[in-house]
C-alpha cells in the first residue's frame, strides 16, 4: 500500500448549538487540513496520485467552506459543524473525486496548533 499527504487551509468562522461555553458564540478558525491518499499500485509514472490532481482535488473542496460562516452551510443546517463532522464531511466530497484506485485514507482537521480531530471510515 501506497500513500501520499497533501496539507491545505481554509479560514471560516462557525459556531457550536447547544454548547455551554465561548464555542457556542460565532467565532473563527484557520483551519489546517491533512489528507492522506492511498493506493495498492503506482500509475505509469510511479505516482499514487500527481500532486498537482491531489491539491486541485482539495482546493476545490476547501474553496466551498473557505471565508464562510459554516453554519450557514446546507451541510450544517442540522449538525454542528465540529471538527470531527467537517473532517468527515471533507473526506466524504474528497472520496468521490478520487480517479479509480486512488482512496481517500483519512483526513484530519485541525482548528488550532494543538486541537485537531481525524475521520476514516
Amino acid at each position: 500500500m501506497y500513500e501520499l499527504t497533501v496539507e491545505s487551509e481554509f479560514a471560516a468562522a462557525h459556531s457550536l448549538r447547544e454548547y455551554d461555553g465561548k464555542c457556542e458564540n460565532l467565532h473563527g478558525h484557520n483551519w489546517k487540513v491533512q489528507v492522506v491518499l492511498a493506493a495498492e499500485g503506482l500509475d505509469r509514472l510511479g505516482m499514487v496520485i500527481d500532486f498537482r490532481d491531489a491539491k486541485r482535488f482539495v482546493g476545490e473542496v476547501l474553496d466551498e467552506f473557505d471565508h464562510h460562516h459554516l453554519n450557514e452551510l446546507e451541510e450544517f443546517k442540522e449538525q454542528n459543524p465540529t471538527t470531527e463532522n467537517i473532517a468527515r464531511l471533507l473526506y466524504e466530497k474528497l472520496t468521490v473525486r478520487m480517479p479509480q484506485g486512488v482512496t481517500v485514507d483519512n483526513v484530519t482537521v485541525w482548528e488550532s496548533e494543538r486541537c485537531g480531530a481525524s475521520y476514516r471510515p
